[in-house]
């Protein structure tokens, strides 16, 4: 038995930055830092403990400048991006999230435009957010422990340190995928929805999602999580659906602008599922919409089990 495994923190930003004078977004309010992985001084997250981690930001649009901002593990490999190219003089924010399998020491940070026309905005309010946890660590027989924070020792049974996501593997599952390439509507009469695809894989435990098909089938019954953030092409409307089954829409982003530049939309909730249940996005196939994205990842989806079902509910009652 091993002591309980917990990392995850949230920071905030409450000043501006200005592309070119700096590379990564640092923080000067930290609000949760279990496990002390986060340094908001450096804007660095550095990993001890093996797993797969679930990431979210959302960044401020300074007036009259562009905005984009890359999560990145390591130095240089960008796992998401959040961008927005319009100049107008209004403020708004942008989100994105994703799920990354970490080893020890590996690190994931914030990296802006190193360019006098990108910036982020943010005050007191604040604008810039910037978190982070554990979903699920490694397996016991794989877990590698750094700086002696997880000792050898044995703890009885209902130990306060124990945690929930010490769940056996078969009680585990999580997704998360992105496209390096957009979708263009093309006919609006087509008999048949088709799923939106990907071609990236960060994360697939318990191999539920099949990126091929863009299809999450539920082999665990309980409650999950799901992001998407989508990219909005240039002179295209964005209309994109999270449904469930055949066509039971459960969420949805919007935007009818069709301008030539480029933003982005962001979704979540949670869902209560039952095995067999399928999840999967629907982009408007009408030749008015497209999502934009490529190898910056604009479009990225995720799903995770947060409770199963057996921790919340009697064996004897099932799902309405």
């Amino acid at each position: 038995m091993m002591p309980s495994m917990r990392s995850g923190f949230s920071a905030t930003r409450s000043t501006s930055l200005l592309g070119g004078f700096q590379q990564v977004v640092t923080f000067d309010r930290l609000l949760v830092n279990v496990g002390g992985d986060f340094n908001p001084d450096t804007g660095l997250f550095r990993c001890q403990i093996a797993g797969t981690y679930y990431f979210t930001l959302t960044v401020g649009k300074y007036p009259k400048k562009l905005l984009s901002v890359m999560l990145v593990k390591n130095r240089q490999e960008v796992q998401a991006m959040a961008y927005n190219e319009y100049r107008k003089q209004g403020r708004k924010v942008q989100s994105q999230s994703a799920m990354i399998s970490l080893l020890p020491m590996d690190t994931v940070w914030l990296l802006v435009q190193q360019n006098p026309d990108y910036a982020l905005y943010s005050n007191a309010a604040p604008y810039i957010t910037f978190s982070g946890y554990l979903v699920y660590p490694e397996s016991t027989s794989s877990m590698v422990y750094r700086n002696n924070r997880l000792g050898p020792e044995c703890l009885p049974p209902g130990h306060g340190s124990y945690s929930w996501r010490q769940t056996p593997e078969e009680l585990r599952s999580a997704f998360s995928v992105a496209r390096t390439s957009s979708v263009l509507g093309e006919n609006s009469r087509q008999d048949q929805r088709v799923a939106l695809r990907f071609d990236v894989e960060y994360v697939n435990i318990g191999g539920h999602f099949n990126k091929s098909s863009g299809q999450f089938i539920c082999r665990v019954p309980g409650v999950y999580f799901f992001a998407f953030t989508v990219g909005k092409h240039p002179r295209r409307a964005v209309s994109v659906k999270l449904m469930k089954g055949t066509g039971e829409v459960q969420a949805m982003v919007f935007d009818e602008d069709t301008s030539q530049k480029r933003g982005m939309q962001s979704q979540s909730l949670l869902l209560l599922l039952n095995q067999g249940d399928i999840i999967w996005l629907y982009s408007q196939q009408d030749e008015r919409f497209a999502v934009y994205s490529n190898q910056g990842r604009y479009t990225t989806f995720s799903g995770f089990l947060v409770y199963p079902k057996s921790d919340f509910m009697d064996k004897k009652r099932t799902f309405p």
